[in-house]
Formats: C-alpha cells, structure tokens, sequence
C-alpha cells in the first residue's frame, strides 16, 4: 500500500476546522491541525470566500490525495443547517476543483468511528484523538480535532462508502447529480 494523504474538514462558518492525515500502511502521522477564524468577517458570502481560498491553499501546500468532510447535521434552525451547507459547497468545490475524491460523513459516524459512541462530545473526540495519534497537547477550540476526526474516520473506513456522498470530480458529480445542473 502506498502512502497517502487525507485532508479531513469540519466546515463552519464561524470556525472551519481541518487536519491532514499522513497514512502509510495501518500508520496515521498527523501533519498538521489547525483552523480558519470567520468571525472578524461581517459578511457571510466573505466568509464563503475565505473557506474556498483556505481550502484551495490546503490542496496546493499539501497536495492530499482524499478529503473527507463532516456532512451538517440536522437542526431545528434553518437558517444555520443552510450556512453551514454553503461552507460545506464551498470547501467541496475546491477539492472538486483540484480533482480530489471527497466522502461526506454524518457527525454521529465520525464520533462512532473515533469513540465507538456517536453520541461522543468534541472533548471525548478530541482526547480520544490524543490517545490514538499520541498527540502531545490539543487545540483550544474543537474545531481543528474535528476536521481531523473526519480525515481518522475515512482511514478507518477505508474508502468504503458507507454514508453520504463521494466525488472524483465535477464529472462524477453531474453524472451523480443530473437534476442539479443545467
């Protein structure tokens, strides 16, 4: 098996989490967790604006081979479930851009496949984290072991598609999607 890279994201439009997976056999080295602040920007279609470039940044830097990105939830507040979903577009249309695969994975799946709870608190995802990748200390917001969360739950998944959605690109996609583009 050769090495691979897995960009995993946590899309938000206060906060957009990430963290790159470095694979080589049944071995996960964590390259880098951080997150991207949008609260100092007013504007929503600003914030959208910065998801696409940070990601497009990423993507150049790091060059991953597989994104992963935690689908929104569910919740009673529309307007959020619909902010959250442009940050998610946002940040797939920019791995779609550069052709990479993206598999989408509900929150529950993601603190199932770290904690084997899919009930789990970021802080139980996070320290779980911590144990599995032997991470000396973590973040002060969330946010970033989320987005690494998503890139462990692909490993761990194995490019099974056991939920959501995956893409190889625009093409994929429209094929996929036929009633979505005109």
């Amino acid at each position: 098996m050769t090495d691979k890279i897995i960009l995993g994201i946590d899309p938000g439009t206060t906060v957009m989490g990430f963290g790159l997976l470095k694979v080589s056999g049944k071995n996960m080295e964590v390259i880098v967790m951080d997150e991207l602040l949008l609260s100092k920007y007013d504007s929503h279609y600003l914030r959208l604006k910065k998801i696409f470039e940070k990601t497009i940044q990423i993507i150049d830097h790091y060059k991953p081979d597989e994104i992963a990105i935690e689908a929104p939830f569910f919740g009673k507040n529309v307007q959020s479930m619909l902010k959250l979903g442009r940050a998610q577009g946002v940040a797939m249309a920019a791995g779609l851009s550069r052709e990479i695969p993206i598999t989408e994975y509900a929150p529950k799946k993601i603190k199932m496949a770290i904690t084997g709870n899919g009930n789990a608190s970021k802080e139980q995802v996070a320290k779980m984290l911590q144990s599995i990748l032997k991470l000396k200390s973590l973040p002060k917001r969330l946010d970033a072991t989320d987005g690494l969360a998503a890139a462990v739950c692909h490993f761990y998944n194995g490019n099974k598609i056991v939920s959501g959605s995956n893409y190889s690109g625009w093409t994929a996609y429209v094929k996929k999607n036929p009633g979505k583009v005109k």
